[in-house]
């Protein structure tokens, strides 16, 4: 009952990460790009950031929770050929493009509050977020990868 629980939760907090991303990047970003009004992102993630982020952090905690009990022989053994421990290999590889992404953004380009740069990135989180989803509708169903 308290996987389940956790699943759920885990779905919910991907639904806010990705679908805030997607938000982002199909409605706001073209805005601030043909206006050129770094403003426009600011805003939008002044925001966001005060569930986006809670939600990341729900999502890295639940995930470490769900790998314990999916992986067969615990998911820091590196066996490939488990299904579970593939889908988990791939989400960390993607949690940790988000983190350089995030850390990248934050340090050099918001403060310099370089558009263009940033719109790069914001496409980037956008769909490593999507592919979040995917890996994980692909562990769930039976696997797609």
């Amino acid at each position: 009952m308290i996987l389940k629980l956790v699943v759920f939760i885990h779905i919910l907090a991907a639904t806010i990460w990705t679908g805030g991303h997607l938000i982002l990047t199909l409605t706001f970003l073209p805005k601030a790009l043909r206006k050129n009004d770094f403003n426009i992102i600011e805003s939008f993630e002044s925001k966001y950031e005060k569930i986006g982020i809670p939600a990341l952090l729900t999502l890295v905690v639940s995930g470490v929770y769900m790998a314990t009990q999916y992986a067969e022989d615990g998911f820091l053994t590196f066996n490939f050929s488990n299904h579970f421990n593939k889908h988990i290999y791939i989400k960390l590889i993607l949690l940790l493009c988000t983190v350089i992404l995030a850390v990248h953004a934050r340090f050099f380009l918001i403060p310099k509050r370089a558009l263009k740069p940033l719109a790069l990135h914001i496409i980037s989180v956008t769909i490593v977020s999507v592919l979040f989803v995917l890996v994980g509708f692909s562990a769930r169903s039976g696997g797609l990868l």
